[in-house]
């Protein structure tokens, strides 16, 4: 009787298997008999045609604004208009893709994406279409300072320098990506790029910020353990030079090209370095150039960490991918042009912006004066980039870029390329006008409306308020004519006697009372009452 059990036991484990496979014949008869739902194939997503965000007021802070008719601009109809106009294509692919999408309330930015699909359905041009396609959806206007008809121009390029992706005894300098924890305070959105302005704040917790680290600090090693290192370079002095320029191209041990960009700034002011030289009397004026400061780095090496350190602004970078000789991309995404992108402010200018820059640069040579006479678009930005005429050009990558842009630092004149239909003149033009004024309508009251009555003010009797001069009229009844003017009175006769003259009131004297009659008694007052 001892196997009883067993067996029983066995009997319904048999059971319970026998039943999971028949519920398990059923489910898969009835998925069988279940007709099938096939996902309907998901068309494209179409090109978004309608108008961006409501555009707000025009503000350019600060800012001088003049038109200037198109023959009164210096060597506009020499340029190139037609790699002006490739350059200005590619960012209409970039203005027209985040049109759905894009919260920039500047009525520049709609006004350019109706000029960019007007640009796409006109197709190829050559460059006297191109030239007449820019002047006949823009306005050209004189934009600086308030205080200055100039603006500043300065050059940056893409160094190409050495790094590997493990720190080693010869590659020891980190290259941080941006940490977590470092805040703008006039940032609005996560999707909104860093902003060149406003606190910057490392975040403590929820309700504690202080500012954030700056160039002493990090290269101490305050960001050290938090995992932020892209890769590692030789020295600290290229590392600075990137930061300068917002953008590099990192060749690593293995041969391949990591391509990094500018994404954010600690929110310390920018010192130029070369600026402290000439103060110090450490290099002169008319020497001094990016070439001219790293020789002095590189000769005083003890003297390089604390110059350095006079900046205390210091640049985060992204990684912006694998790539080999194509040109690295700007701000708005789209691969910038050598001598025809240009960083500006962001915070006043919308990218895809033309620009028309006048200046003498020193391109050749460190003494030379060419004649810059360009027509740029605005595709990057910097953190040293503020002010309405304001500008870096982009100069290229390489040694011989490196060369031109260290030595570009000249004042420069700045026209804006304004979307024709943010000019007043040409708005008023397709402004509708009022309908007509019917026939049949009562003519037009020239009368004033009457003041409303004002509140009466509590314990003060209320006195009568003088009449105005013009008062509204009240129409009498057709049965009842107004009143004709009061006759005037009648010219007095010739031979009437003359009105006797009128003598001065004498003034009366007084009259004494008799010395045996006193003065009355004063009047006796009422008793009290008991």
């Amino acid at each position: 009787m001892a196997g009883g059990p067993r067996i029983i036991r066995f009997v319904c484990l048999l059971g319970l298997a026998a039943c999971a496979l028949l519920l398990t014949a059923a489910h898969a008869d009835a998925r069988a008999a279940r007709p099938h739902k096939h996902k309907a194939h998901q068309a494209p997503a179409e090109e978004f045609t309608g108008k961006p965000n409501p555009p707000g007021p025009i503000r350019f802070p600060d800012s001088r604004i003049e038109p200037v008719a198109w023959t009164n601009i210096e060597g506009w109809v020499a340029d190139d208009h037609a790699a002006a106009l490739t350059t200005f294509l590619a960012s209409c692919r970039a203005l027209v893709g985040s049109a759905k999408s894009s919260r920039d309330t500047r009525p520049v930015y709609p006004a350019l994406v109706e000029v960019c699909r007007r640009l796409r359905a006109a197709g190829q041009l050559d460059s006297a279409a191109a030239r007449k396609f820019f002047e006949t959806n823009f306005t050209p206007v004189s934009i600086s300072k308030i205080e200055d008809t100039n603006g500043l121009l300065t050059g940056y390029y893409e160094p190409v320098v050495d790094g590997s992706r493990f720190p080693t005894g010869e590659f020891k300098v980190p290259l941080y990506r941006r940490p977590h924890d470092i805040v703008n305070m006039s940032r609005k959105r996560k999707a909104d790029g860093f902003p060149n302005r406003g606190r910057v704040m490392r975040r403590i917790n929820r309700l504690k910020y202080e500012p954030y680290y700056d160039r002493a600090a990090i290269e101490d090693g305050a960001l050290d353990g938090k995992h932020l290192e892209i890769t590692y370079l030789k020295d600290f002095n290229d590392l600075l030079f990137m930061q300068i320029q917002g953008s590099a191209r990192v060749r690593l041990e293995d041969g391949l090209v990591l391509r990094v960009n500018y994404d954010a700034h600690n929110g310390h002011p920018y010192t130029p370095v070369g600026r402290v030289l000439i103060e110090r009397n450490l290099v002169p004026r008319e020497e001094m150039s990016m070439q001219r400061i790293r020789q002095w780095m590189a000769d005083n090496p003890g003297g390089a960490a604390e110059l350095r350190r006079q900046n205390k602004s210091y640049v985060f970078f992204r990684i912006t991918g694998l790539s080999g000789e194509e040109e690295p991309k700007g701000a708005q995404g789209v691969p910038l042009t050598p001598a025809r992108s240009i960083a500006v402010d962001r915070a006043l200018h919308v990218y895809g912006t033309p620009f028309f820059i006048q200046a003498e640069l020193p391109i050749d040579t460190e003494k030379s004066e060419t004649k810059f006479r360009k027509l740029m678009i605005a595709q990057d930005t910097g953190s040293a980039i503020v002010g309405p005429a304001r500008a870096d050009i982009y100069f290229g990558a390489g040694v011989d870029a490196g060369h031109i842009a260290g030595r570009i630092k000249n004042p420069a004149r700045f026209v804006m390329l304004m979307p024709r239909a943010l000019d007043p003149v040409e708005a008023g033009k397709a402004m509708p006008l009022p309908a007509a004024r019917p026939t049949s309508a009562p003519p037009p009251s020239l009368e004033k409306p009457a003041e409303p009555a004002q509140p009466e003010k509590p314990g003060k009797p209320e006195t009568p308020a003088a009449k105005p001069e013009t008062q509204t009229r009240v129409p009498l009844p057709p049965d009842k004519p107004l009143a004709g003017p009061v006759p005037l009175p009648s010219e007095r006769p010739a031979d009437a006697p003359a009105k006797p003259a009128e003598k001065p009131a004498e003034a009366k004297a007084a009259v004494p009372l008799p010395p045996d009659k006193p003065l009355a008694s004063p009047v006796p007052q009422p008793r009290p009452k008991p």
